[in-house]
C-alpha cells in the first residue's frame, strides 16, 4: 500500500530577527507573529511545520504547545534532544499535548551537537551519543504503547512506568511519528531500527537513492521490528512566477549572503556533522545539480536546510519534488523567506501541483 505524501513548512523560533533572510521585525518571535504563520499554514494546505531546537533559542515544546492551542489543524513537528529531555518526562509531555490537540503531535529527535554544559548535560563520543538516542527512542515508544514499563539500559532506567493520558489509536497511527536525521553510519543504524521517518537534507537524487537503498538494507540486516521506515526531505524551495525571476532572486540572495558572510543563515556552526559536510561538498560538483538544485548558498554561509535550494517556477520545483517522491520520499518539509508570504505563495502555487 502506498503512503500518501505530506507537506510541512518551517516556523523559526529564533531569538534574533532576520533568520535566513526573513523580515527583521522586532516582534518576529511574538506569539501573534508566529500564530499568524501557523494559521496561514492551515489556510493554505500545509499539514504543519517543523519547529527547530537548540540551546540559546526559545524553547521548542513551549512554542509548539502555544501554537497548537491557537490553531485547529496545525501539526507541530517538535524538534527535541535526548539529554535536554529524559524519556519518561518527554513521553508524558508529548502524550498530554497529543491528547489535548486530538493527535496533532509529531516529533523530530535531534542528536547533533549542542551547548550541552549550559543545561547540565554531557555526552561521550559519537557511539555514546547515538547509543543514547537509540535507547531514548525505543523507550519513548514503549511508554506510549505499553503500560507498567520497566527498562534498564546503558543510559536510561524506568521502573513500573505508565504514561497518562494513554495515547488513543487514530487509524493506523499508534503514537506520534518519530522523525530522525543524520548521515553517519552510527546515525543510519539508529534510523534503520528506531525512526518512523528518516529526514534528508537537499542532496542530489543519486545520493539519496543510494542512502535509501542502504537504509532499507540496514533495516533488514538489523531485524527492524517496526513498520517500514519512511523517508523525508527538508529543503529550501525558492519559487517564483517565472524561471528567470526565480534565478534572479536566488542569485541576489546569495550575493547578500556573501556580503554578510552568511549571518543569520547557518544554524550548525559548532561542528560540521557528516550530513552537513556532504552538503558543503556538493559545490565542488557544480553550482547547479540535477535540474535546479542550487549549491552556491553553502559556499556563502548557508547551513542545514539553507545549504542547497530548489529554484524555479512552481512547475519546475514541483517537477523536482516529484522526482524525489519517485525515490520513495513521502514527507516534505519546505521553506523559503520571508516565511509568511512564502507560506501563502507556495501553498497557492506549489502545493496544488503536488497533490496525490
Amino acid at each position: 500500500m502506498s503512503i500518501a505524501s505530506e507537506f510541512l513548512w518551517y516556523i523559526p523560533n529564533q531569538d534574533r530577527p532576520g533568520h535566513r533572510g526573513d523580515n527583521a521585525a522586532e516582534d518576529h518571535n511574538s506569539l501573534d507573529t508566529l500564530t499568524e504563520q501557523a494559521r496561514a499554514l492551515e489556510d493554505h494546505g500545509w499539514t504543519g511545520a517543523l519547529i527547530g531546537t537548540g540551546w540559546g533559542r526559545p524553547d521548542t515544546f513551549t512554542l509548539a504547545t502555544a501554537l497548537a492551542a491557537r490553531t485547529t489543524r496545525f501539526e507541530p513537528l517538535i524538534a527535541i534532544r535526548p539529554g535536554y529531555w529524559r524519556p519518561a518526562q518527554f513521553a508524558s509531555a508529548a502524550a498530554t499535548l497529543d491528547h489535548l490537540t486530538g493527535g496533532r503531535v509529531r516529533v523530530n529527535v535531534v542528536s547533533g551537537l549542542d551547548n550541552l554544559a549550559a543545561y547540565g548535560d554531557s555526552e561521550g563520543d559519537q557511539a555514546h551519543r547515538y547509543g543514547r538516542t537509540k535507547e531514548f527512542m525505543r523507550l519513548v515508544r514503549r511508554l506510549w504503547t505499553e503500560e507498567d514499563v520497566t527498562f534498564a539500559g546503558a543510559h536510561f532506567r524506568v521502573e513500573g512506568a505508565t504514561v497518562v493520558p494513554r495515547l488513543a489509536a487514530r487509524g493506523a497511527r499508534q503514537h506520534p511519528k518519530l522523525y530522525f536525521g543524520g548521515a553517519s553510519e552510527a546515525a543510519e543504524r539508529v534510523a534503520a531500527t528506531e525512526a518512523d521517518v528518516q529526514l534528508f537534507w537537499g542532496e542530489p537524487r543519486d545520493g539519496l537513492a543510494e542512502r535509501i537503498a542502504r537504509l532499507k538494507a540496514l533495516s533488514r540486516d538489523l531485524d527492524r521490528d517496526l513498520p517500514p521506515l519512511e523517508f523525508g526531505l527538508r529543503i529550501t524551495t525558492l519559487v517564483r512566477d517565472t524561471t528567470e525571476q526565480a534565478w534572479a532572486d536566488a542569485e541576489a540572495k546569495v550575493a547578500g549572503m556573501a556580503k554578510t558572510q552568511g549571518a543569520g543563515w547557518h544554524d550548525h556552526r559548532r561542528a560540521v556533522a557528516v550530513g552537513q559536510q556532504r552538503l558543503l561538498d556538493l559545490a565542488a560538483r557544480g553550482e547547479v545539480l540535477d535540474d535546479n538544485l542550487y549549491t552556491a548558498p553553502g559556499r556563502f554561509g548557508g547551513g542545514g536546510a539553507g545549504t542547497t535550494w530548489l529554484v524555479g517556477s512552481a512547475a519546475e520545483v514541483a517537477g523536482s519534488l516529484e522526482k524525489y517522491r519517485a525515490l520513495g520520499i513521502t514527507q516534505f518539509v519546505l521553506s523559503d523567506t520571508p516565511y509568511l508570504s512564502e507560506i501563502r505563495r507556495q501553498g497557492e502555487q506549489l502545493l496544488p501541483l503536488l497533490r496525490d
